[in-house]
């Protein structure tokens, strides 16, 4: 092992998506489900690039060498490091598709090219052609053009060549792929077995038709793809609005740097040089060579054929019990918490949440913050409605939740045209809190009721994402939550909190403090531990000080789902801390910080990890637990994942995803066994009954 005290954030990354690699790997895993996930490993890499890699290529290209902020390597260093890491997992991932198409292959599903079509596929392919393909298509030839075109961020494009009859006479040509048909076209099929074509071989198969009026010898078409930067450069006149400023900027991005350059490997010499010098990619720019396909992202579409039997079981989403979404939610909320936690249960309480509070005449304010949204809110829906009833509704949107922004930019126009009065943020922090608090006339005194929560408010991605949401009218709290969106309207006064932990002022100093109770504790003989459940754990001085607590004799266990900087279980640094990280059906995203406390347990749902960005960066909100049934069930949250042997994989300076050992201990699937804990959960409520 090296002597450096901390793993690459972007390494540590780039082995998070190897992990996500292992699923499409996996033969236990279903294999359309396989499919999934190697779209997922694809979607991951594309945002990587645009963001983290080109944030890197930036610190590159200036000279510095960035060592300090990057925990002792050069940028340019991993610039290079980087790529011969995309480059293995990039061939990789072509040798899992080989086999999962000849698993599929198996089941009587093919995926064939234009080569491989029959003639009754043939006549459905060209009137698909014909009527639907060849309307979406753009084709530019190339050659004559004063100035090259601009090649959109992560779109899939053929590269034509075309010889000429006469004089050998070379023309290149653009065809892009069109995103809005499905990439994957269905064929006909008279017998059991199916056939699946992507619209770029139906493209190629059509090749003749689209350049008929060209007298050419020979044409031949390969797909690259361009990855840019996804900086957003914000314009400082302060004559424009934020929402002219980050729409300006968020259509500026399609011109940004090139990044990653992506190609077939079996596209001709004279072609790849053309494009490369056209396009003005240079050395320093990541060249990959891959596969006859790029933009694999597209298979988390992958049409299901009817084959439900090749994806995984859909757990029904569970009941919270005691809580109905018949009744009144307020009237339950007033009397206790409870904890939502989704997707193992209902993320429609939380939509009923807000449209009751809309029609209850009682209710007269909703303040709530906005990260990312679905394409079809019910969140904004209900919101809406309640300014319609009369509601004072104030929302703060975070307008640069990244590649999110043209939606917030949309449903920002949306709530201001029905008299919603919006927060756009505060200069140099972005909004990444999730909290919404109520005020409700009762008996002509103001009664508070609210949310706080892991994740984003979005119906769509609570589907997938593991997140964690506290319902409470515990007065003191809400006091603390109608506090922050006080900061968000007049950000120059700082607040003390009572019982929140808002970052950017206090989550580094409070969670400092909350660990070093546990050093104390320890070294007093006293119960101490601390269990930490994440997406991330990248800041090196919070590092320092989990090492710390570790040399003080304090246990510690981690669940980092994706980065993770720290490295466990390193004699005399970091022998008393384990770290594992879960990638299964559904994505880990929940926040659950557990301290002993000298047996006196405290328990806290975040919206932050700790990342630098999170802890003095952003406005985060962390909440504690107060409701023992609450707390316990936290805890029994956190040790359900803790005693994962299947999905789980130990973190360690090697980067090698290595599975935890199960040993001849019984098979324990982390998400499945706390599906069983919540349904167990409903079983008990209804044999009390």
């Amino acid at each position: 092992m090296s002597n450096n005290k901390y793993i690459d954030r972007e390494k540590s990354w780039l082995a998070f998506n190897a992990r996500v690699l292992q699923e499409a790997a996996d033969n236990s895993v279903p294999l359309l489900d396989r499919l999934r996930f190697l779209g997922i490993f694809s979607n991951n890499l594309d945002e990587f690039f645009r963001v983290r890699f080109a944030a890197i290529r930036r610190l590159s290209l200036s000279g510095k060498s960035g060592e300090k902020i990057l925990g002792g390597i050069s940028a340019q260093q991993l610039v290079k490091d980087i790529t011969e890491i995309v480059i293995e997992h990039q061939s990789e991932s072509l040798r899992i598709l080989k086999r999962i198409e000849t698993e599929l292959e198996a089941e009587n599903i093919f995926i064939i090219n234009e080569n491989e079509i029959s003639e009754q596929q043939e006549i459905f392919l060209k009137d698909f052609f014909n009527q639907k393909l060849s309307p979406e298509l753009v084709t530019i030839i190339l050659n004559d053009l004063a100035e090259f075109p601009l090649l959109k961020d992560n779109v899939g494009y053929l590269a034509v060549k075309l010889v000429m009859k006469k004089d050998s006479e070379v023309r290149y040509a653009i065809i892009e792929i069109p995103k809005t048909i499905n990439r994957f076209v269905v064929l006909p099929s008279n017998t059991e077995k199916q056939y699946v074509i992507l619209l770029d071989d139906v493209i190629r198969r059509n090749l003749k038709s689209i350049f008929n009026i060209f007298d050419y010898e020979c044409v031949s078409a390969h797909m690259i793809k361009i990855s840019r930067d996804a900086q957003l450069e914000i314009d400082s006149d302060l004559s424009k609005s934020m929402l002219e400023k980050i729409s300006t900027s968020v259509k500026d991005r399609r011109i940004g740097e090139p990044v990653r350059f992506i190609y077939d490997q079996l596209i001709e010499e004279d072609t790849l040089e053309f494009f490369l010098e056209k396009m003005k990619i240079v050395s320093t720019d990541s060249i990959i060579p891959g596969g006859r396909y790029h933009n694999r992202r597209d298979y988390m579409d992958f049409p299901n054929l009817g084959r439900f039997d090749l994806l995984y079981k859909k757990n029904v989403p569970l009941p919270i019990p005691g809580l109905s979404l018949e009744g009144s939610i307020l009237e339950k909320i007033s009397e206790k918490d409870y904890l939502l936690n989704a997707p193992y249960q209902s993320f429609s309480y939380l939509t009923k949440f807000l449209r009751e509070a809309a029609l209850d005449p009682k209710v007269t304010t909703i303040k709530i913050t906005l990260y990312r949204l679905a394409k079809n809110s019910q969140i904004i829906s209900s919101l809406i409605n309640a300014a319609k009833n009369g509601k004072k509704v104030t929302v703060q949107i975070e307008l640069q939740a990244r590649f999110d922004e043209a939606s917030n930019i949309s449903y920002a126009e949306q709530m201001q045209t029905e008299g919603i009065e919006l927060i756009f943020g505060i200069k140099g922090l972005k909004v990444h809190s999730k909290i919404c608090v109520i005020e409700r006339n009762e008996n002509g005194k103001i009664k508070r009721y609210g949310f706080i929560s892991t994740g984003n408010f979005n119906e769509t991605t609570a589907k997938v994402y593991t997140d964690v949401t506290l319902f409470t009218s515990h007065q003191q709290i809400l006091k603390d939550v109608s506090k922050v969106f006080e900061f968000f309207d007049i950000n120059y006064r700082i607040h003390r909190y009572k019982h929140l932990i808002v970052s950017p002022h206090y989550t580094r100093i409070r969670f400092y403090k909350l660990i070093e109770r546990e050093i104390l504790n320890a070294r007093a003989g006293r119960k101490a531990y601390i269990k930490l459940k994440m997406n991330s754990l990248s800041d090196f001085a919070m590092i320092d000080k989990l090492y710390e607590a570790s040399n003080a004799g304090v246990k510690i266990q981690l669940e980092v789902r994706g980065i993770c900087s720290l490295i466990p279980g390193v004699k005399g640094m970091s022998a008393n801390i384990e770290a594992i990280s879960i990638v299964d059906n559904y994505l880990e995203h929940s926040r659950i910080y557990i301290f002993a406390n000298a047996g006196q347990t405290e328990v806290y749902i975040s919206s932050a990890d700790f990342m630098t960005r999170n802890l003095d960066g952003r406005v985060e909100v962390t909440c504690p637990i107060y409701d023992e049934a609450i707390k316990n069930e936290l805890i029994d949250n956190f040790d359900l994942g803790w005693k994962g042997n299947v999905k789980a994989r130990y973190h360690s300076y090697k980067l090698d995803n290595k599975y935890r050992e199960r040993g001849d201990k019984p098979v324990f699937r982390a998400q499945l066994e706390t599906y069983k804990y919540y349904q167990k959960k409903v079983d008990l409520l209804e044999e009390s009954f």
